[in-house]
């Protein structure tokens, strides 16, 4: 196992990991520990390129910074990826092999679960490494965050609700959804539940068909989900869906889902902005299964009731957000990392 160490402007520690034994080709990007050590999920995608990883993580790792810092978790932003096709690589060998990497850095990381990444993956890098989270309840952990980080996302599509449109109440909004994985299929129930009309897409269409089945809704095609008109589009796949091609075919008032990354570089956020379409940033609205997870390292364990207060509180984080936003006649993303860095800056004073 052979770790060096890269270096990034602006992050305590940026690390990579190449172990030909196990096939392991990992990094850790560690963005900010002011507020607590950097607690962030691992996630396995087959990048094209270890920059593309990099990219990828570092921009993550930030955002676990800011996420955690306006959920006040407590805790620091971090972030690991695994270059790989989850289809092709995963092994035994290789996440123990993750669990060294995980604990090489004593501590100042804690890895949780996150795209293409389950729990009982976690469980094998737990036997190399204590920092974890997110594990099963029967192994003393918060169990799945999916179901949090929908339920905080729809307490966060609410609260735009009322920002765009005067009231929280769902009732005939219509909704379209992209990508219906663990929180975003979740999350289309949930809507559904409080009266909304939800259509879906997936890149799997099979699998947004058998959702639809289920519950009722509307499916587009992926590819086509743009051109649907709607009150609220909530992404919940894969990031940087709003960028100078997607930006032009936007039909809604308000951006609000579970997707990281949702804008592919800050000047969207002012493109949405002289638009008139409310932007409900990512790491705010999205924060619920962090916040769970956070919950574990309370004094005598993680506590669901606790949690989901704690959850319950994303509403009043953009109402903030938005407050700021109008106050300063900024885009929505700008005024959320304010908010953050302000955060982040009483946790310094409170320390020096």
């Amino acid at each position: 196992m052979k770790i060096t160490e890269i270096q990034v402007k602006d992050y305590e520690k940026v690390v990579r990991c190449v172990d030909e034994a196990s096939g392991l080709h990992a990094l850790i990007a560690v963005h900010n520990t002011t507020l607590g050590p950097a607690l962030g999920g691992m996630r396995m995608l087959p990048y094209a390129t270890e920059e593309e990883a990099l990219t990828d993580v570092l921009r993550l790792s930030r955002g676990m910074s800011y996420k955690s810092a306006v959920a006040e978790t407590g805790l620091g932003g971090g972030k690991s990826v695994i270059i790989g096709d989850p289809n092709e690589i995963k092994s035994e060998a290789l996440f123990l092999t993750m669990g060294r990497f995980v604990n090489h850095l004593h501590g100042k990381y804690i890895t949780a679960e996150d795209m293409n990444i389950t729990v009982p993956d976690l469980e094998i890098v737990r036997r190399e490494t204590k920092y974890v989270t997110g594990l099963s309840r029967a192994a003393g952990g918060s169990g799945n965050p999916s179901p949090y980080t929908a339920h905080g996302c729809l307490v966060g599509i609410q609260a735009s609700a009322e920002e765009a449109f005067g009231s929280a109440d769902l009732t005939g909004k219509r909704v379209v959804l992209q990508g219906v994985g663990a929180v975003g299929g979740r999350l289309a129930i949930l809507l559904k539940e409080q009266g909304a009309h939800v259509t879906i897409c997936d890149i799997n269409r099979e699998k947004a068909e058998r959702l639809a089945a289920e519950h009722g809704f509307d499916v587009v095609e992926d590819k086509d989900h743009l051109n649907v008109e709607c009150d609220i589009y909530a992404p919940c796949a894969r990031g940087a869906g709003i960028n100078d091609k997607t930006l032009p075919m936007l039909k809604c008032k308000v951006i609000a889902g579970c997707a990281n990354n949702v804008l592919e570089e800050e000047r969207h956020g002012f493109e949405l902005r002289d638009r008139g379409i409310l932007y409900a940033p990512d790491y705010v609205i999205n924060a619920g299964g962090i916040i769970n997870v956070s919950v574990e390292f309370h004094p005598g364990g993680y506590d669901e009731v606790e949690a989901m207060r704690r959850i319950n509180r994303i509403g009043e984080s953009l109402r903030q957000v938005y407050a700021i936003a109008r106050e300063g006649n900024i885009p929505t993303a700008e005024a959320a990392d304010l908010l953050a860095e302000r955060r982040l800056e009483a946790g310094r004073k409170s320390v020096s």
